[in-house]
């Protein structure tokens, strides 16, 4: 990284951004990017890039990028693992004293990454983007996000950010902090949320994409719900709890009507209407109880496979940078990490 005798070193920062099938949207990417580092004088950047299974021409656009552009990094995994599992990957490897996540379909603009570096001399650990407007996205789908957002904030042991997304800078002390949880089904925003340090907002308004479709179908983001949900909160178990003395209630209420049929009239037989419903009832909530069950244990099941969260097949732009980043980087961090 070059700095100018007897000054001290520019900071770095690192932006990571997670890439499947963008093939359409990169070049203009890398296009913004570039004009960000040039509005940003007095900071260094660094720009890793993680292919997450793309089987159209990211990869290949990519590494040449990467050829004409030292700043540009590039992970190349094996498989698609999914966003979160990818953004870590970036996250593992980042050198900056300040890490930026952010979606390279633009949807997330890079401008904004200016103040955010403002906000994070000021002081602040976490700096993430809040949307204050979403172009292009359906009523249903912000209606969804909405939801959600309400949900996990009642359920959850941690305030979340209502309307935030993965788009956010974090401090080297955060970054380090995230990098010692080591969890399969993780939820990046809820887990900056728990680490807690002093952390701020940034609205914008969320464009549309310029580019290419959303890798985020329905069947994703509810499974990035479950995981966020079941990721930060026990009280679904303790709702099958809550459920079971409901069923329980109801049950002994059942008992004493089917008494009270049969010993003071005479059409006691005639209870078959009741006792469908009430088994059909139990059995529902058992089978719901035994799922919210399964669910918690699929993931412990998980946790003790002790699989690698992710496979790198390539690294590009790395091992020209080794020898530096065990020198100067090191440096940088001790001399730009905010008291």
């Amino acid at each position: 990284m070059p700095t100018q005798s007897g000054m001290q070193p520019l900071d770095l920062i690192s932006i990571i951004l997670p890439c499947f099938d963008e093939e359409a949207v990169l070049p203009a990417t890398l296009e913004r990017l570039d004009a960000l580092s040039i509005a940003q004088k007095d900071c260094d950047f660094e720009f890793i890039f993680i292919d997450d299974g793309s089987t159209d021409g990211t990869n290949n656009l990519l590494h040449a990028a990467a050829r004409r552009d030292d700043r540009l990094r590039l992970i190349t995994l094996s498989r698609n693992f999914g966003q979160q599992i990818a953004t870590t990957a970036g996250i593992d490897l980042a050198n900056g004293g300040a890490v930026v996540l952010m979606d390279c379909d633009l949807q997330d603009p890079p401008e904004l990454v200016t103040q955010m570096i403002a906000r994070w001399r000021e002081g602040y650990d976490v700096v993430y983007g809040t949307r204050a407007s979403r172009e292009g996205e359906s009523w249903f789908k912000r209606s969804t996000a909405r939801g959600f957002n309400q949900v996990i904030n009642r359920l959850s042991e941690v305030p979340i950010p209502a309307d935030s997304g993965d788009f956010r800078l974090m401090s080297r002390k955060v970054v380090d902090v995230l990098k010692q949880m080591p969890e399969r089904h993780r939820f990046l925003r809820g887990m900056v949320a728990w680490s807690g340090f002093r952390q701020t907002s940034l609205p914008y308004d969320r464009p549309g994409r310029l580019a290419g479709t959303t890798k985020y179908p329905l069947r994703k983001m509810l499974r990035l719900a479950l995981d966020g949900l079941l990721s930060f909160s026990t009280k679904p178990l303790q709702a099958s709890i809550f459920l079971g003395l409901l069923t329980a209630g109801l049950a002994v209420l059942g008992i004493f009507y089917a008494l009270f049929m049969r010993l003071f009239t005479s059409a006691w037989v005639e209870g078959w209407t009741a006792l469908m419903i009430a088994i059909l009832f139990i059995g529902g909530v058992q089978l719901v109880s035994l799922g919210i069950i399964g669910e918690y244990i699929g993931r412990i099941y998980a946790e003790v496979q002790r699989r690698p969260l992710y496979i790198v097949r390539d690294m590009v732009g790395f091992e020209r940078h080794a020898e530096a980043d065990a020198g100067v980087h090191e440096t940088q961090r001790d001399s730009t990490r905010i008291p």
